[in-house]
């Protein structure tokens, strides 16, 4: 085997390693009876809040309260939220210097009366369990627990975010105490919210779950996250195409340089050999050049591997199907996607929701 099959090899079992643990929440009871308050941000959702509220119903765990903060939505949110007999507050005009999810999360904590805080995105989709799963390990672990939800995929196109969702959690170590955070569902004692600032902490970011995290380890409290494959999904960005490429440009331009370096150098390694695996099938088919063999049998067996490997570790983080069969489609999408975010990043916005936002990072 030469140097350059090694090398293969050895990034290869990297993405194993890589995937290998993606803990799901454990199952704690909670513990007495404690007032939760459920905050759900909602701007222009009335396609997804009714499916969220529904499943809010059918909870084993019943919260104390489950309040809409309508952020100047202009289609049905508000009436659907009514509607479905939950408390609804309409936040003022955005300040300066937030963005308007967490200028809404503020909104809701001012109208909260509980002494737990569930934060729901409004596309998310819980199971019956979910709420009790929550609310025992935030009383079992402290600090602030979060859960990447299962994506759920509807049309072709959602098969392109095959590698942003792999990637993101290659990025990150998870499980109690690992130090990061996912915004689509996250949950905190209303004491440990307010000892590390709430949503003030963390004000013009736009991926403000990176940097709450952040804030509840300066303040010596853990921030644990899990997988939420079986206990909650969502479908990200069903609006169409453009809505998908906003919305991960959006995490490039403002998440890049978060994670470690250790891992960022693994992940690295085995997304060279994906992206070098792409291209050697089709150049050994067609007679491109290729550095290294260039039979067909060995570039068939390698992109058999990784066609293997991914169809097997995306299986709990989203429904993607034959994508990975086919996955050098994905590799030239997250290309594009990643090359639009760096200039994105350099010119220092991006449009979002309606909305410019700045991608600069805070000191």
């Amino acid at each position: 085997m030469d140097l350059m099959s090694v090398t293969l090899v050895v990034r290869w079992l990297i993405g194993w390693a890589l995937m290998w643990q993606l803990p799901h929440i454990p199952d704690y009871s909670v513990i007495g009876s404690p007032k939760v308050s459920v905050l759900i941000p909602a701007r222009n959702e009335e396609d997804t809040l009714p499916h969220l509220l529904s499943a809010l119903r059918q909870q084993t765990f019943k919260p104390y309260e489950i309040i809409v903060v309508d952020d100047q939505s202009t289609d049905a949110t508000t009436q659907i939220a009514q509607q479905a007999g939950v408390k609804v507050v309409r936040t003022a005009p955005l300040p300066s210097g937030w963005t308007g999810k967490n200028w809404a999360l503020k909104t809701g904590y001012t109208h909260a009366s509980g002494d737990i805080f569930v934060f729901l995105d409004a596309d998310t989709e819980p199971s019956a369990d979910l709420l009790r799963r929550l609310v025992g390990t935030v009383q079992h672990l402290g600090g602030l627990v979060s859960i990447q939800p299962y994506h759920r995929t509807e049309y072709l196109y959602e098969q392109l975010a095959l590698l942003f969702n792999l990637v993101g959690l290659m990025a990150v170590k998870l499980g109690p105490a690992g130090g990061v955070a996912f915004g689509p569902a996250m949950a905190t004692s209303k004491v440990d919210y307010e000892q590390v600032g709430g949503h003030d902490c963390v004000s013009g970011y736009v991926v403000e779950d990176w940097f709450i995290a952040h804030a509840y380890e300066q303040a010596k409290l853990p921030a644990s996250a899990y997988i939420g494959h079986g206990q909650l999904d969502y479908r990200m960005y069903p609006g169409g195409l453009s809505d998908l490429i906003d919305g991960f440009n959006k995490n490039f331009a403002t998440a890049a340089g978060q994670v470690s370096k250790i891992r960022m150098l693994a992940v690295l390694l085995w997304l060279s050999a994906l992206f070098w695996t792409s291209w050697c099938l089709p150049a050994a088919l067609l007679g491109w050049p290729i550095v290294g063999d260039s039979s067909l049998p060995y570039n068939l067996l390698l992109y058999i591997a990784f066609a293997l490997q991914l169809a097997i570790i995306i299986r709990p983080v989203g429904s993607f199907r034959w994508m990975a069969l086919l996955f050098p489609i994905p590799v030239v999408f997250f290309i594009g996607v990643f090359i639009m975010a760096i200039f994105k990043l350099k010119r220092g916005q991006i449009d979002w929701k309606g909305r410019i936002i700045s991608t600069q990072w805070k000191a």
